[in-house]
């Protein structure tokens, strides 16, 4: 096997991630180069938009899809937190959406990659009986009603559907398109914060790192249900691919914090690999996660049943999540092994910064296949952009090695660790 990091005399960094075999160079010189994302000069936020800056805040929740579930946080009668202190709360009408103020909204995607018709066209697949029985109480009440057609005129017209215009909204295509807005087997999870508490401008994002310790568990627990739910309500679905992308260069619609979660009938390349690989190596993500990265320098930090590295061999500078229970299903992790996972990646975006565009990848082995395949994330910092050489060759050239990676989460994670910003389990390296 090619040796997975090798510097050159040059100082030329090769790298070859041991999994999945992507090659990377790194060229001297190029590591010390800023990579936050050029902004325009910060605006003031105007207070009359409180909680209403795109379509995932809070203030105009019935611009998405109806709620599935959102979590809210339990408050004495003066205001201090008291046990337990998250609550979820599942099956909300319409009317009922401002009587509590949602942590964390769960909500199938407006614009789906897989449909529901390609599910039901494809594999013969049914909501479940909650979702059509949700859909049924949802729609029985005007503002529900109200707000299922106006997103069911929506989806028609960026189809291009013949029908979406007319009044009265055509029955046939609203029990159509309303199946989709409840059955969807690609959903969002989205954080109440658009801007951090106290924002004066529009450059003063929440992120991931700006959540504190247990805000971030909860979005982390609450995105596992979500997943499990996913797998349990579609027996077709092979894989859920979930994600999240940190601003538009990264991807995201709206530079608001949200994770999705992507049911597909495929396990996907990288799964598929990596089985035929375990049924050779068990030990597989052991040896080249955790073994490998600290003999060649490159763990940031750990809790005590996960560890955080850089990443080696991935198209984008990389910091990687891993667990240590490797026979565990996400959904089957103890309270304080989600903890441990959620510290880590919660430090990683934490040193990272809001400024820095990210895809947070989730990586886990799904129901189907009976491996040693551990719950990992992979922090990527898109910092660059692939061009034609990569096409060319498949080999990327990743502007900052993973030493480097290192030492710049590890600078910024000793300032956070001191400042007390991120969980006490996290002992940084």
């Amino acid at each position: 096997m090619i040796e997975p990091l090798v510097r050159l005399p040059d100082g030329t960094v090769k790298q070859v991630n041991p999994i999945s075999g992507t090659k990377v160079w790194t060229l001297p010189g190029r590591g010390a180069r800023p990579f936050m994302v050029a902004r325009s000069t910060p605006l003031p936020l105007d207070p009359a938009d409180h909680d209403r800056h795109c379509a995932f805040c809070w203030g105009r929740m019935l611009e998405t899809p109806p709620e599935i579930a959102r979590v809210v946080r339990e408050c004495s009668a003066n205001g201090a937190a008291q046990g337990p202190r998250w609550r979820e709360l599942r099956g909300l009408l319409a009317e009922q959406l401002d009587d509590t103020t949602p942590e964390f909204r769960l909500f199938p995607n407006l614009f789906e990659i897989l449909t529901y018709d390609y599910w039901h066209l494809a594999h013969g697949f049914e909501p479940t009986p909650e979702s059509q029985a949700h859909r049924t109480a949802y729609l029985s009440t005007p503002l529900g009603r109200e707000q299922v057609t106006a997103l069911a005129h929506i989806r028609m017209r960026a189809r291009r559907t013949g029908g979406a215009d007319p009044e009265p909204f055509d029955e046939d295509d609203l029990e159509r398109e309303s199946v989709a807005l409840f059955a969807g087997n690609h959903q969002v999870v989205v954080a109440r914060r658009h801007f951090v508490d106290g924002a004066t401008d529009d450059s003063q994002n929440a992120g991931s790192g700006t959540l504190t310790p247990e805000e971030h568990c909860e979005y982390t627990r609450f995105t596992i249900g979500a997943v499990r739910d996913l797998y349990r309500g579609n027996p077709h679905a092979r894989y859920v691919s979930a994600f999240q992308n940190w601003l538009r260069p990264a991807g995201a619609s709206f530079d608001h914090l949200h994770k999705q979660l992507v049911a597909i009938d495929e396990l996907g390349t990288d799964v598929e690999r990596e089985a035929a690989r375990l049924q050779q190596e068990p030990e597989l993500f052991t040896r080249w996660g955790a073994d490998f990265a600290e003999a060649r320098g490159l763990v940031v930090a750990r809790t005590p049943t996960a560890v955080a590295f850089a990443g080696v061999g991935h198209q984008y500078p990389t910091l990687a999540v891993h667990t240590s229970n490797t026979s565990a299903r996400p959904w089957d992790l103890s309270e304080d092994e989600v903890r441990d996972f959620s510290d880590l990646l919660h430090a990683c975006h934490a040193a990272t910064g809001t400024g820095v565009p990210t895809n947070e990848e989730w990586h886990h082995g799904p129901p189907s296949l009976d491996l040693p395949i551990p719950l990992r994330a992979l922090v990527k910092w898109r910092v660059s952009t692939p061009a034609g050489f990569e096409g060319n060759t498949k080999i990327y050239v990743n502007t900052i090695d993973p030493w480097t990676v290192r030492d710049r989460t590890l600078a910024r994670l000793r300032v956070l660790a001191a400042e007390g910003r991120v969980s006490d389990r996290v002992e940084v390296a």
